[in-house]
């Protein structure tokens, strides 16, 4: 009956003991759940923290471009100011010499008018019969009548010329006036662009400080989850603690019971054994009884560690003998050639000329390569090139570094003339072929010095 009271003891513990892991297994196991969807939910949030870094980098080297690109266009409108200035300057010189023609012009013309009333007033209607009557000879009536006509003619000569010189003023007034609205025509274009790439700039900023904002939002996430895991790894490592401690503290119960039941059972079979009496009424003292006890149980367990009668012993050798040769590249002492201001041409920039004026009257079309339904200025002469298997880039500041320079007075038909924000096509002669504005589309303009010249480039 005592066995069996202990047994149930006994099993009652192991049974509360596994309830404890049970509920301790439970617990963790919600923890893990929390923890693994925790760990899920942080990868997806630094995913989005990268992917968001990698969208600002790329805006920001987009916004780096724009501003270049910005840069780029207010340096060629402060050219174009500078330009305007010029032409203007150019403009009122041309009226003062405008008007000093014109003073020339009216001064000839009434001392020639004086001259005519004179002569008539002195003879009258008579004055080629009195011309003829004067006269001593006939030498000499030949001669009068030689100066009067020599005097009338060098009168309408001097008339002629100042009337050409003040035509000549006044188609340089006009050309000039024309150059300037061509230029303040590209200056507005300047300005459109400048006005787009800042409102582009603008937004990439927002979008930018959108991403960062977004960026600022999941790291705080990302901060919240790392407690969160952290919390929950700090209460697993408590269950998991007190499971061991649980598991301990049953093993300990448990070998208690079993020492508990081994001396049960031994008083058990202590008490039922009998001892030897003799019918002698006197003892013999001589017959001892003895109980050995034989701990055949005990065993000794020797565990040598050997360690092979010999230490191991670990060589390293080192290579400080080795030699390392280091080889330092020097660079070429070859001498880049730089472009030639003298640079030949291959002769074929007649063809070229040739071809590019084909297409004057077309449209001019910003950021446009056709040759028929629209270009820009750079478009214009790229396109013209392509035809002759010549690759240029599509911008009028790259095409400044493309082939050789010359310089203007070197120019030959087909160099490309390179202005501030703008390129055209020698024709020769002064002329050049090019995609002025909107206005007036492609055109040959008469002075190819109408503008600042940064540079000339030879490309075939």
């Amino acid at each position: 009956m005592k066995k069996k009271k202990v047994l149930c003891l006994g099993l009652a513990v192991v049974i509360s003991s596994m309830q404890i892991l049970s509920v301790g297994a439970t617990t963790k196991e919600e923890l893990q759940n929390k923890k693994a969807a925790a760990s899920s939910q942080l990868a997806a949030t630094n995913a989005s923290i990268s992917q968001w870094n990698d969208q600002i980098a790329a805006l920001e080297g987009e916004i780096d471009q724009t501003n270049e690109e910005l840069v780029s266009v207010m340096v060629e409108i402060e050219n174009l100011n500078n330009d305007i200035t010029n032409k203007e300057t150019e403009i009122g010189e041309t009226k003062e010499d405008l008007a000093e023609a014109e003073a020339n012009r009216d001064k000839q013309y009434e001392d020639m008018k004086t001259r005519i009333r004179i002569l008539y007033e002195q003879g009258g209607d008579d004055v080629w019969a009195q011309l003829l009557l004067q006269a001593d000879s006939i030498g000499n009536l030949l001669n009068r009548a030689e100066y009067t006509q020599r005097l009338y003619d060098a009168d309408r000569a001097s008339l002629e010329a100042y009337v050409a010189s003040v035509q000549e003023v006044e188609e340089l007034q006009e050309q000039l006036e024309n150059e300037k609205a061509e230029l303040e025509r590209m200056e507005k274009d300047m300005e459109s662009q400048q006005a787009n790439l800042e409102t582009v700039l603008a937004e990439k900023k927002a979008t930018s400080a959108d991403y960062e904002s977004q960026v600022q939002a999941a790291e705080a996430q990302a901060a919240q989850l790392n407690a969160a895991i952290a919390s929950y790894n700090q209460e697993i490592q408590q269950i998991v603690a007190a499971e061991q401690e649980a598991a301990r503290k049953a093993a300990a119960e448990a070998a208690a019971k079993r020492a508990a039941e081994a001396a049960a059972e031994e008083a058990k079979n202590n008490s039922g054994s009998s001892s030897n009496s003799n019918s002698n009424s006197k003892p013999s003292n001589g017959g001892s009884s003895s109980s050995n006890t034989n701990n055949s149980g005990n065993s000794s367990s020797n565990t040598n560690t050997s360690n092979g009668g010999g230490s191991s012993s670990s060589n390293t050798s080192s290579n400080s003998g080795s030699s390392s040769n280091s080889s330092s590249s020097k660079p070429s002492s070859g001498s880049s050639s730089s472009s030639s201001s003298s640079a030949p041409s291959s002769g074929k920039g007649s063809s070229v000329v040739s071809y590019a004026l084909q297409f004057v009257g077309n449209p001019y079309v910003w950021g446009g390569t056709s040759l028929t339904n629209g270009a820009d200025c750079s478009g214009f002469i790229m396109s013209v090139y392509k035809h002759f298997g010549v690759s240029l880039p599509h911008s009028s500041a790259s095409m400044r570094s493309c082939g050789v320079g010359v310089s203007y007075s070197e120019a030959q038909p087909g160099d490309i003339i390179c202005y501030s924000g703008h390129v055209a096509l020698y024709i020769g002669g002064g002329r050049i072929v090019h995609a002025s504005d909107e206005k007036t589309g492609i055109i040959v303009s008469n002075n190819a010095a109408y503008r600042t010249i940064l540079a000339v480039r030879r490309v075939i």
